[in-house]
């Protein structure tokens, strides 16, 4: 089968954020990667952007070079699109895509709000169908979210009876950003710790226990000034006047199924910025029957990337019978290991793409904005 051409939105030459180049090129430029992909094109603020990034990335000479979405829209040679821009240039640089009918693929948040959300899935179900998106929710093919679920699927535990998540992060720091991620301030762009840090790991605890109802927030603005620093030389900004909550507390239902128990409740506990030395910075406990899993992560947060070099999440499992607790090991895929830990979920994406199931689609991602959106809606800083 010939490879699927993807062209890349937002391989920027000098981002303030790299994920696309850090977590989609060395899946893409692998060898796994080239036998199912091929960049075909980029699409950039202006065609000599895009110049540029197709230089500093030694992509072909051939990978074609576009600064206006309606234009790569019609490009006949792209099959599949791939967004990373900042989250309130994604539906302005994938609409045309969508309505043309090409397979879309767009990191999360998929849209600034649900409403342009809504947008996005009405018109890929009129033009190609909602198969042919695709989300960047990666956590829900994460290794550790796989193995947790094989654990409760497995019964060891018996019927899930409640789940609590703590965990701090969404930024470097607890009350100041450098000045490229200063948006993170402003909730009507649509990225910052609450739709993308809180929601990451809302994601993927649901993917494993289910899609929460009774959902109900209770947020804060604990540092309502918006501290901004030079990441250049490092001296402090002008600050701005933040309405993003840094402090989000949770309560749902979770939906009864065969390995959860009805009426079952989930707490999530999401602070921004570091936890207290020396205390975990995740822990996810999920309660059964016959026992409790707990999910600890030393350094990292984003237990769905894990990026840098942090320590494993470790998985432990406490059996009530013979009050024993059981350290279960995970483990990437061997083919995982050739590529840095932020593309390792992201590549799992690509393949389950290409192997046409298993992913998230505009759809889901519409239903999450939604639920994001149904908590927050009557809260004022």
């Amino acid at each position: 089968m010939a490879p699927v051409r993807v062209a890349l939105i937002g391989l920027s030459a000098s981002a303030k954020t790299s994920w696309a180049s850090g977590a989609h090129l060395p899946y893409l430029l692998s060898s796994r990667g080239q036998s199912k992909y091929q960049i075909t094109a980029l699409l950039n603020s202006s065609v000599e952007a895009a110049e540029a990034s197709r230089a500093t990335y030694n992509l072909s000479d051939k990978v074609r070079l576009y600064g206006d979405p309606a234009a790569l829209a019609q490009d006949a040679e792209v099959d599949l699109v791939v967004c990373n821009t900042r989250v309130d240039k994604h539906f302005e640089t994938i609409y045309p895509s969508v309505l043309a009918g090409k397979a879309v693929y767009s990191e999360w948040p998929l849209a600034a709000n649900a409403e342009e959300a809504k947008k996005l899935v009405e018109a890929a179900k009129q033009n190609g169908g909602i198969e042919k998106t695709m989300v960047g929710v990666q956590g829900r093919l994460a290794p550790i979210s796989l193995k947790v679920k094989e654990i409760i699927g497995s019964g060891k535990i018996g019927k899930v009876l409640s789940s609590e998540l703590k965990f701090y992060g969404g930024s470097d720091n607890r009350d100041t950003l450098p000045e490229g991620l200063s948006y993170f301030y402003d909730r009507k762009v649509g990225g910052n710790i609450y739709t993308i840090g809180f929601a990451h790991s809302f994601d993927l605890v649901q993917s494993v226990l289910g899609e929460a109802v009774s959902l109900k927030g209770h947020f804060q603005l604990q540092r309502p000034e918006g501290k901004v620093f030079s990441p250049v030389t490092k001296e402090a900004l002008p600050s701005v006047q933040s309405d993003v909550p840094d402090l989000i507390i949770t309560t749902a239902t979770l939906p009864e199924s065969p390995t959860v128990q009805k009426n079952a409740t989930l707490l999530v506990n999401f602070r921004r910025g570091q936890s207290f030395p020396g205390e975990p910075i995740f822990v996810w406990t999920i309660n059964g029957e016959k026992g409790e899993i707990r999910i600890v992560s030393q350094d990292s947060w984003a237990v769905w990337v894990l990026p840098g070099n942090p320590k494993k999440p470790t998985i432990e499992v406490h059996d009530f019978a013979s009050g024993t607790v059981e350290e279960l090991g995970w483990e990437y895929p061997d083919w995982h290991e050739e590529l840095p830990t932020p593309a390792r979920n992201v590549a799992s994406l690509y393949e389950a793409f290409a192997d046409g199931k298993g992913y998230p689609t505009f759809e889901d991602a519409l239903k999450r904005h939604e639920q994001l959106e149904e908590m927050i809606k009557d809260w004022t800083p």
